[in-house]
């Protein structure tokens, strides 16, 4: 079977892995600009932060403005689109590929095909991207007035210098890739899924053809983020406690309790002996609910305009 690049003319062959790179991209600093202050309150939950960790989501998005002021709502968002752009680039660009390759070689396809190459393109972007996410983290959880890092490479710095070279920015690898497995597959299952299902079902209903090709045919835009939303919300769910873990373990030295937080079973045991399940290995989920069917919902949708934008249909 020929990649989708062989299948195009040669005019429209130019550049494709570029224009598929640039695709994944531009969809990942979409959905995560749009969902930044979330983001920020989420690890500040997460990692129970002493300046807020008696409020609850909603109170935590009006008291970080207070203290920090509206950047502060934006505080690691330098350093998580440094980050995502590459993350999102190589998670669909990866998707694409895995998804071809498992089809071809080991003769998976139907929805199965769609669970194991985005899992794969999952963990792929993850340790592609790992250093910038720790970075991200570690700007993120920080106060006004407490700031131990002094921007993006001042943060890269002391992690090297303080933390055991570069093992220091591969903390909380484990959970986060364990994690990600069950998170990417599903993601991308569900809205594969969601996708094949609709379009097969109601076609004139639900879809309309390609912007950049009229004998394909794509969801509605408005179809897409619903579906995009869904997938995110399973996903978010199977996976959570291990996003939990990873937060936990990513914070590391800047923590009290970091040597109870050393390896993925330590963590996990810890937050669910300190705080439980609700308010420990799940605390912040109805804030990731919030956060993360929008933000995938605007990923998806995204990458389908820019495959059209980008003639990679």
């Amino acid at each position: 079977m020929a990649s989708p690049a062989a299948a195009l003319p040669p005019a429209r062959r130019d550049f494709y892995w570029l224009r598929s790179f640039i695709a994944g991209g531009v969809a990942g600093c979409c959905a995560k600009t749009t969902t930044a202050p979330l983001d920020r309150v989420k690890i500040l939950l997460q990692a129970h932060n002493h300046h807020y960790k008696h409020l609850g989501v909603f109170s935590t998005l009006c008291a970080v403005p207070k203290k920090e002021g509206y950047l502060g709502l934006y505080k690691g968002n330098g350093a998580m689109m440094i980050r995502i752009f590459p993350y999102g680039a190589i998670q669909f660009m990866a998707f694409d590929q895995y998804k071809k390759v498992i089809k071809k070689q080991l003769g998976i396809s139907g929805h199965v095909h769609r669970l194991m190459a985005g899992s794969m393109a999952g963990i792929t972007a993850v340790i592609c991207t790992y250093p910038l996410d720790m970075v991200r983290v570690r700007l993120a959880f920080q106060v006004k007035g407490e700031h131990r890092y002094m921007g993006i490479i001042h943060a890269f710095k002391m992690i090297y210098t303080k933390e055991g070279g570069f093992r220091g920015f591969y903390r909380g690898l484990m959970p986060t890739v364990v994690g990600m497995a069950p998170y990417a597959g599903f993601s991308f299952f569900t809205f594969g899924t969601l996708k094949s299902i609709g379009l097969a079902q109601a076609p004139n209903l639900l879809g309309r053809p390609s912007l950049d090709n009229p004998d394909v045919l794509v969801l509605k835009t408005h179809v897409n983020l619903l579906c995009g939303g869904i997938a995110g919300a399973i996903a978010q769910t199977i996976s959570y406690p291990l996003d939990v873990t990873r937060r936990r373990m990513q914070l590391g030295a800047v923590l009290p309790d970091s040597e109870k937080c050393l390896t993925m079973v330590q963590t996990l045991k810890y937050v669910y002996q300190q705080h439980g399940i609700r308010r420990g290995l799940y605390r912040g989920l109805s804030l990731n609910y919030i956060r993360c069917i929008p933000s995938q919902a605007v990923a998806f949708t995204t990458y389908e305009l820019m495959k059209q934008f980008l003639h990679l249909n």
